[in-house]
Parts: structure tokens; sequence; C-alpha cells
């Protein structure tokens, strides 16, 4: 541009224009308002093929590639208009070399006079670089939506089976059963649960990779949040006679705002390895909170798993929480697994602004700590009088049904095509207060919902004819209807999306639909029971 404006500004007598001309890299020009050149530099004809001659005295837009002449004649007006400032730059477009192909030349252009000064530089390759980069980038993208797709799709297909395979194994071990049928179902559950560990580890790795993983805080109770996790590993070292402890220091309790699932999620990777590593021994976990630590209203939760189980050394420790690692490659044939757990605790812990370490001495054990800045949404004080009121108040007052009506089986209604997956639900409330009735298609459930009386609703997402989002979104229409048609609030059906897609997007296009849950399959007893008893106790509370 400095070349542009001395050339436009100084006086002839000043510049040596002639010798500019010739040995300046960028194509210099001189056009009149009719558009006629007058005088271009003599890197044109190294540029476009023309020497300097030729061009004199032509129009310049003869060389234009026709499909830029529309554009190209906007830019003129605007350098030619000196109401406008006469001024045009970074603007690109085609011109003719001289064996008939296109060079793409960036232009700077002024009004000086009853002149245009004009300053081009080819940048064809730098536009050929820019555009297969932009198509890189889109292949990349629509990979990456292969990708999650592809892994959307397998979760649902994989899921669907394991829920016939856990939750039928789930009824068959409320039965009364030999104590041979006892281990045996016992172990198919085990199998079933370590592959519903394992797609949910995939799934999480792939969310990672895409940046899909996300952190939701919400005011949580840290011990109850905490407790099914410590339980289920109590239970497992127990079996394996393995002493459990945990230690609480005196402030690790309370309220805080942080994302229960996540945390939970760290806790049972790290005491599952932990139990599965432990030959014999014990499993410590211990839970610290320091107040006003890293900085003043913040509280450090500290989670230490000890175990006396196999250990690692330094080097291993080195790769321990990259993805698909693992201490040594002889653990992946002694104790399975893929080596994706670990990798995911420390994405989980990065994002919730935390870190995790660990160390070890091979066949002594091994210490993990997670350290979680977390924030109190009440006081410990404030706290513990809230939960001392409540234990009086719970010892005072008779347990409240969890709906009215209780000597009333619940009605509940299942849209599920899948016969499996019917007999799963049927095998599952059998025995219970719940009386099931059975639809394929969302459509069919509409129309149950609309001439039959349910207390609750069980939705498969995917589903012929209408799928469950679809129908959701239909029952809760009808609903605004009654209630306009009324003049007041029409009764809210609990509806629980019961589903094998469990991406984070099934779950937020459940919620829009108008979905009260969403019960991720893989199913068993107990889950389907909770989410029934918490879909109805909501309902009775409203």
């Amino acid at each position: 541009m400095s070349s542009l404006a001395a050339l436009s500004s100084l006086p002839d007598d000043l510049v040596d224009a002639s010798t500019f001309f010739d040995v300046s890299l960028d194509m210099l020009c001189i056009r009149d308002l009719e558009g006629r050149v007058v005088k271009v530099s003599r890197s044109w004809e190294t540029t476009l093929g023309h020497a300097p001659e030729e061009l004199e005295g032509r129009y310049l837009l003869d060389l234009l590639h026709p499909d830029d002449k529309p554009c190209t004649q906007v830019t003129v007006h605007q350098v030619e208009d000196l109401a406008s400032g006469g001024f045009v730059s970074g603007f690109i477009n085609r011109y003719r070399h001289k064996d008939g192909s296109y060079r793409q030349l960036e232009w700077q252009a002024r009004r000086h006079g009853d002149k245009i000064f004009a300053v081009a530089r080819d940048v064809t390759g730098r536009e050929a670089a820019r555009k297969e980069l932009e198509a890189a980038k889109i292949a990349a993208e629509v990979a990456s939506q292969a990708k999650t797709d592809f892994l959307a799709n397998m979760s649902h297909e994989i899921r669907t089976p394991l829920n016939g395979v856990i939750g039928l194994i789930g009824a068959l071990q409320a039965d009364t059963l030999t104590p041979r049928q006892r281990d045996l179902v016992d172990l198919i559950a085990q199998s079933g649960e370590s592959l519903e560990r394992l797609v949910s580890d995939i799934l999480d790795v792939s969310k990672v990779e895409a940046g899909q993983l996300e952190i939701v805080p919400v005011d949580m109770d840290l011990m109850d949040e905490l407790e099914p996790a410590i339980a289920t590993a109590r239970a497992k070292a127990e079996a394996r006679d393995l002493t459990f402890t945990v230690r609480a220091g005196p402030t690790a309790r309370g309220r805080f705002l942080a994302d229960a699932g996540r945390i939970r999620q760290v806790l049972t990777n790290l005491l599952s390895n932990a139990v599965k590593f432990t030959h014999e021994g014990e499993v410590v976990l211990s839970l610290d909170i320091d107040e006003d630590t890293p900085e003043p209203e913040v509280s450090q939760l500290t989670l230490t798993v000890t175990d006396t189980g196999v250990g690692f050394d330094a080097a291993a420790g080195q790769g321990l929480f990259e993805r698909f690692t693992q201490a040594d490659s002889t653990i992946t044939r002694r104790f399975g697994g893929t080596g994706l757990g670990l990798s995911i605790c420390r994405a989980l812990a990065e994002m919730m602004g935390g870190d995790i370490q660990a160390s070890s001495v091979p066949g002594r054990g091994s210490i993990f700590t997670v350290t979680l800045p977390l924030c109190r949404t009440r006081s410990l004080e404030a706290y513990d009088a809230g939960r001392v009121a409540h234990q009086a108040r719970a010892r005072l007052e008779p347990l409240r049904p969890a709906r009215p009506g209780a000597d009333t089986p619940v009605r509940v209604l299942l849209a599920e095509d899948h016969p499996v997956n019917q007999r799963v639900v049927e095998a599952m409330l059998m025995g219970q207060p719940y009386e099931l009735t059975v639809v394929e298609n969302g459509a069919l459930a509409v129309e149950a919902v609309a001439g039959g009386a349910f207390d609750v609703v069980l939705m498969d997402m995917q589903m012929p004819v209408m799928d469950g989002l679809a129908a959701t979104r239909a029952i809760r229409a009808a609903e605004v209807a009654r209630t306009v048609e009324a003049g007041q609030p029409a009764r809210r059906l609990p509806i629980l999306m019961l589903s094998a897609n469990a991406m984070p997007q099934h779950l937020e296009q459940a919620k829009d639909a108008g979905a009260d849950q969403h019960v991720s399959k893989p199913v068993t007893p107990a889950t389907l029971l909770g989410a029934l008893e918490a879909a109805l106790g909501a309902r009775a509370a409203v």
C-alpha cells in the first residue's frame, strides 16, 4: 500500500516511475476512467504473460473471467466514486493468462485525479491452499459427524440386546435359585456389567475427542451422591475378602455446586480399579474438604484411594493416564480392561477444574489422589442443623405413600417395539404393584393415552410408525389443548424415555420433547423401579 500511495501522491519529478515499474514485484497498473490501460509494470508479463506494450491502450476488463465481471463492476464503481473514498482493498478476481489459463489477483486501488492507480498480487497459490484447507476442514467435520453418528448407532445396537441380558438376569436374580444357579446367574450379571462399562467408556472417549463431554453443576449432597459408589465398592471388596475402609475428614460433608454424576464416575473407576488389582490386604478411601482452598469461598475436595495391590513402576506411571494404556502389557491379559478408564478420569477432573495424581510401589500398592474445587451452597453449620431437623421429622412423621391410592396398582403404559425389551420390562415389574399395558409404536401410545387412564408412560425413543420423541410431543400438545379448553391446568402424565440412545444429544432431545426422565438401557430392576418411584413421587408432591 505504501508504494501505491507514493505513486499516486508524489510529483513526477520526485520518482523515477519508469524504473519503479520495471523492478516492482507486484503488478502495478495505471488506467483511465474509461478502463483503458495507461501503464503497467513488467511484472504483468511475469505473472500473466502479457508484455506491458501489449496491454497499454487496451481495456483491462477484457482479460477478466466472465463470471467475475458483475462483482468486479461493483468495485470499479467504488474506486471511481470519489464521494465514497475512491479506494478498494482486498478484492480478488480472475484474469486470463496468455496461455488461456486464469490467475487469481488481489487488488488495492485508489483514484487520484482522472486516473486509477492500482497494485495487484498473484494469490492463486494462496487461494488454492485456502480452499484445500476449507475442504479438509469440511471433510474432517463430516468425518467427525459420521463417527458420532456411528457411535450413537452402535451404542443403540449394543445396548438393545445388552438390555435384554442385564434386565432379564436382574429379574432372574430375584427368583429362588439353587446355589449353583445363583453362581451362574451372578457370573452372567457381572459379565453384562463389564460390557456395559466398556460401552460407556468408549462413548465417553468419543465425547472427549469431539469436545462434547459436558460438566453440569447442580446443588448436591456430597455424601448422598458418593454413597452408591462407596457401597458398590465395599460389596465387591468384601466378596474378595478385602478390608474396605472409608475415612472422612471433619468437614467432608455438606451441599455443594458440582457435577455429582461425573464425580461419582471418577470415584467409581478408581475404587473399581483398586479392588480389581488387589489380591489381599485393603482398599482405603479418604475424603477431605479444605475450606477456602485454593481461594476464598472455594472448598477443595480431596479423594484419595489407597490399595495394597500389584502397583506399578515409575516408567509405567508416565503413560498411566493415556488412552488405551495400562501399567504393563500383562495387566490386560491378567485383569482385563481397555485402559480407557483413567484417561477419562483425568479428562473429567481437568474439566471440573481439578487434577488427578498417582504414585505406586510395585508389589506394595498404589495411591490415587483427586482434587476438585467445589463451592458450598450452604454453610456447614446450616447443613448440619438441617440434617438434625430432617432426622427428627423422619422419626416423628409416618412415611407418606409415594402416590395417592397406593392400594391400587400403578397403571404403566410401555411403548416398545422390540419383543425382548417388552419381556424385560414385564419380568422386572412382575410381582410389583404395577399393571402393565404394552403397545408397539408411538402412534399407538398416543391413542392409548387419549383413550385410557395411565399413571406413567415408559417410552422407547426409536420405534416404527411414530418414534418416542414425536409421541411425547403429541401427548404434551394434547395436555396443552385440554388446559386451554378447560381453563385450568390439565394433569401432566409422567413420561420416562426408556432408550438405548445414550449420547448427550439424545438426552437433550428427550428433554425438549417433554420427557420427565431419560433412563438409558441397559436397565436393571433397581434402576427401573427407582425411576418409576421418582416419577410418581414427584407427581404426588405436586
